[in-house]
């Protein structure tokens, strides 16, 4: 992708379609973003660990391991870039207990903050491909109420979402991140053939 599309407009549309007041269903805090949250309008704060977004955003949202044993929380690792992913993230979000994901990443990234990401990267993909690698094994060592087979798909699932990220990584994110930056700049899309800011 060249440029950037802001999803904002028809993520409220969705919201407002849905009946839910938005300042309920965004109330993640900045401070708390997961880490390993791509740059962009869509972030998760202090999720719950039931990891189920990805039911409705398996191309936006991955789960962590924060909490050990094949538990932690979500994040976004890849904004939506036109209204059909807008309105599956919408719901991905929706779909988490604690309401702790955000949409008001325009009013903290910078562009600066946004190289500094993609600068330290090799850190989030190391963590993606360790991750993958564990959650994709049979013998991940499943435990406590995890301990039924039927688990196995989850973890398949969730390795699928950090080999999807490490792809991303590797092949789509520096041109999104580019035209994040000039939106964040200028506040509006790039016009077809305009240069991008460099990473």
């Amino acid at each position: 992708m060249t440029g950037y599309w802001d999803p904002l407009p028809t993520a409220r549309s969705v919201v407002e379609r849905l009946g839910e007041p938005a300042d309920r269903l965004f109330t993640g805090r900045w401070e708390h973003r997961n880490w390993r949250n791509v740059p962009g309008p869509f972030y998760a704060g202090e999720t719950d660990s039931l990891a189920i977004g990805r039911r409705d955003a398996p191309d936006h949202i991955c789960y962590d391991d924060d909490l050990g044993g094949g538990i932690g929380f979500e994040f976004i690792y890849r904004q939506p870039v036109d209204e059909r992913e807008t309105e599956a993230v919408v719901h991905g979000c929706r779909a988490e207990l604690y309401s702790g994901y955000n949409w008001d990443g325009d009013e903290h990234w910078t562009a600066g903050a946004v190289r500094e990401w993609w600068r330290d990267r090799g850190r989030v993909r190391e963590w993606a491909v360790a991750t993958a690698a564990d959650w994709g094994a049979d013998t991940h060592p499943h435990w406590g109420f995890n301990a039924d087979p039927q688990f196995l798909g989850h973890y398949h699932d969730a390795a699928r979402g950090q080999r999807d990220f490490v792809a991303y990584l590797d092949d789509g994110l520096e041109g999104y991140l580019r035209g994040y930056v000039f939106w964040l700049d200028l506040r509006r899309e790039p016009r077809p053939g305009e240069a991008l800011p460099r990473l």
